[in-house]
C-alpha cells in the first residue's frame, strides 16, 4: 500500500483527495502547508507527495525545491487550481523546481488509478485536459 503526502491548505481538497487516494488502495497523510509537509515528509519518508503550490507560510514552490534536495528520487506532483493561466504559470515553475508532473484542479476521479501506479514507478500521470 503507497503512502501518499498531500499538501494543501484547502481541507477540503485534502478531504477529497485522501477520499478517492484510500478508496484506490493508498495510506494518506496530510499537511496544510510547507512547513507541516516539510515535518511529515521527513518522518513518514512517502512514496508520493501530492503538493499544492499556492500556500501560506511555506509556499509549494519552496516545498517541493526542498523536498527535491533532500530525496531526489522521489515522486512528487504539483497541483494548482488558480485561474487557467495563473495555474498554469505556477505549475510550470513547480516543474521547474522538480515537480515530476503537474495537474490541475480539481483532479478527476480517472486520474486517482494512474497516480497511484506512479506511487509503484508505472506509468506517468497524464495531464488535466485543461494543461494539455
Amino acid at each position: 500500500m503507497p503512502t501518499v503526502l498531500v499538501v494543501d491548505d484547502d481541507p477540503s481538497i485534502r478531504l477529497m483527495l485522501r477520499r478517492l487516494l484510500e478508496n484506490a488502495g493508498a495510506e494518506v497523510v496530510e499537511a496544510g502547508d510547507g512547513d507541516e509537509a516539510m515535518r511529515l515528509f521527513r518522518a513518514n519518508r512517502p512514496d508520493l507527495v501530492i503538493c499544492d503550490v499556492v500556500m501560506p507560510y511555506a509556499d509549494g514552490l519552496w516545498t517541493i525545491r526542498t523536498m527535491r534536495r533532500l530525496a531526489p528520487a522521489a515522486k512528487i506532483i504539483a497541483i494548482s487550481g488558480g485561474g487557467r493561466s495563473k495555474a498554469m504559470d505556477l505549475l510550470t515553475a513547480a516543474q521547474r523546481m522538480g515537480a515530476d508532473h503537474a495537474l490541475v484542479k480539481p483532479i478527476e476521479k480517472s486520474q486517482i488509478a494512474l497516480i497511484i501506479d506512479f506511487c509503484g514507478g508505472g506509468r506517468s500521470v497524464p495531464s488535466s485536459p485543461s494543461t494539455s
